[in-house]
């Protein structure tokens, strides 16, 4: 069989390891691989990747990813197909172009590596072409049902954990407090995991309710018992606003620290990814091309207690991913 892979909406470090598992994945077993470029738009296009090692070919035959060309990806952030947000696959006539050039260049399989908004497109895409179609969870913001966790997010963590560490020493320095904005425009779980790796003393995400006076009172008592620093961790979609909105709130409440902000944006989308992440791409990527060589089809590949699973695209997405409670609690009490 032949099996497309792409990666699909923002990127997340661990793609790449991904990728690699599903082309040696479907190596070991005789199938070959098309790398398809840019996402959606690039199967629009028919912009597929040129492996640099493979021995020319015919005009006209379609290039096809080998074993080599993946050599020593999994270490590299980023994702060497590219990946990208296609207006024009969002209309009916975009999907129908996407569908008509899997059957031109033979394709039985594709294998979506994105979110949510990449899994809407797969399903849609699944209503004009009658191949096989499997996605595996790439996005730094933990926010789909079907996977403990998704390709990036321990990365991105990771990332924000350091830049908090190292704002810290400048916040004691100069005794102030910081609010670091991190990425989560509906999800809190990189402002929740940072905040507890960091040891902030308070967060701000979408799933709690951000009180600005208990804030200020916090801080006070902070103040009052010596404390000199104060780490803050934003969510970007928290529902008060951005980092910024919230430090003018927070200075016009009385906050008893000079208050700066920092917003940490695409920077944690970038960098080698963890251990974490490359393992859990590496799962993801293998399991997806298992799948679809046993005639399975519209479901995410994803870990679930260190067992591989699969769950039906349309439920991935279906609700919000709440966040733990013990983990807010947890917080809560380290903070205090």
């Amino acid at each position: 069989m032949r099996i497309g892979v792409m990666c699909s909406g923002g990127d997340a470090p661990g793609m790449n390891a991904c990728i690699r598992a599903v082309v040696r994945a479907a190596g070991s077993g005789g199938h070959e691989v098309l790398g398809i470029r840019r996402g959606f738009q690039g199967l629009i296009e028919e912009d597929f990747f040129l492996d640099v090692y493979a021995p020319p070919s015919a005009e006209g035959e379609t290039p096809l990813m080998t074993l080599r060309s993946v050599s020593g990806i999994s270490k590299v952030g980023g994702a060497i197909l590219m990946s990208s947000r296609s207006q024009e696959f969002r209309t009916e006539e975009g999907q129908k172009k996407g569908a008509a050039n899997l059957v031109k260049h033979r394709v039985g399989g594709l294998i979506v590596i994105g979110g949510d908004g990449s899994f809407h497109g797969a399903v849609a895409l699944s209503r004009h072409w009658g191949g096989r179609i499997v996605g595996c969870p790439g996005t730094i913001d933990n926010d789909l049902i079907g996977s403990d966790f998704t390709i990036g997010f321990s990365t991105a963590v990771q990332t924000a954990t350091e830049a908090v560490d190292k704002l810290r020493d400048t916040a004691q320095s100069h005794e102030r407090m910081f609010l670091i904005e991190v990425m989560g425009r509906h999800s809190g779980y990189i402002g929740v995991y940072t905040a507890l790796a960091a040891g902030a003393e308070t967060v701000c995400v979408p799933e709690t309710e951000t009180n600005i006076p208990q804030i200020v009172a916090h801080l006070k008592d902070l103040k009052a018992r010596g404390k000199h620093s104060v780490m803050m961790v934003v969510s970007e979609g928290d529902e008060m606003g951005d980092a910024a909105t919230i430090q003018k709130k927070l200075e016009e409440a009385g906050a008893p620290f000079q208050v700066r902000t920092v917003v940490l944006g695409h920077l944690q989308r970038g960098g080698s990814p963890t251990a974490e992440d490359r393992i859990l791409a590496s799962q993801c990527g293998d399991f997806a091309v298992k799948s679809i060589l046993s005639g399975v089809s519209g479901v995410m590949a994803g870990v679930i207690g260190g067992k591989c699973v699969l769950t039906p695209f349309e439920e991935t997405y279906a609700e919000h991913r709440a966040i733990p409670p013990a983990l807010l609690q947890l917080l809560k009490t380290l903070s205090a």
